[in-house]
């Protein structure tokens, strides 16, 4: 099966990534330069004017998550039933909660908000150390007894938070287990310890 994928900013795509390197896909990426998107009949022929914009057959799709439940429901990774599959919606839409706080603040705040977002982070951590010890006391995924697309997207977010707060999973014991458990799946490891992933800025390369 072919997959394309283009996408401007990094930071959007990576669970994406994870997830069909995971699954043992290849697919196709394109990256768009400011200057191409700036020159506009790019994002003139994009939903919404923005990317990423992912392609499977003739099938084209815009916003992250849409493309996160594609996928999910395409190799099976959106929980065994009905109940599971919303839990997973619950955890999803907590991780972009979580993931748009976090791109504000880097990308607009001021150093006192990024010091309040630190000293509040792990308030917005402890929801997912409480998912995990509800299911199967944390030795699992997040939800259920096999991995879903909102794994992949939260196992991306805590990575990152890893670089931009290091320590952060410090005193969540579940989650410093989850991400370690996670990263050490083969095809994932491999995925996580190439160049194409080590080399690709966090947030645009930016800190908080």
């Amino acid at each position: 099966m072919s997959w394309g994928l283009r996408r401007g900013r990094p930071g959007r795509c990576e669970a994406m990534r994870m997830l069909l390197a995971d699954q043992g896909q290849s697919w196709k990426e394109e990256v768009v330069t400011k200057e191409s998107w700036l020159r506009g009949p790019l994002k003139a022929s994009c939903l919404y004017g923005q990317l990423p914009k992912f392609q499977d057959g003739d099938l084209i799709l815009y916003q992250s998550n849409a493309i996160l439940r594609h996928l999910g429901r395409s190799f099976g990774l959106y929980g065994k039933d009905q109940r599971e599959a919303a839990l997973v919606d619950v955890v999803n839409d907590g991780v972009e909660d979580l993931r748009r706080h976090c791109s504000h603040i880097i990308h607009h705040g001021h150093e006192e908000d990024k010091a309040q977002y630190v000293q509040e982070l792990p308030g917005h951590l402890k929801p997912f150390e409480t998912l995990l010890s509800q299911n199967q006391g944390g030795q699992a995924f997040i939800v259920g007894d096999q991995i879903s697309f909102a794994d992949y997207n939260l196992l991306d977010l805590l990575l990152s938070h890893q670089v931009l707060v290091p320590g952060c999973l410090d005193s969540f014991p579940l989650l410093s287990a989850y991400v370690a458990r996670l990263s050490a799946q083969p095809k994932l490891k491999a995925f996580l310890a190439s160049p194409e992933h080590v080399n690709r800025p966090v947030f645009g390369s930016r800190k908080i």
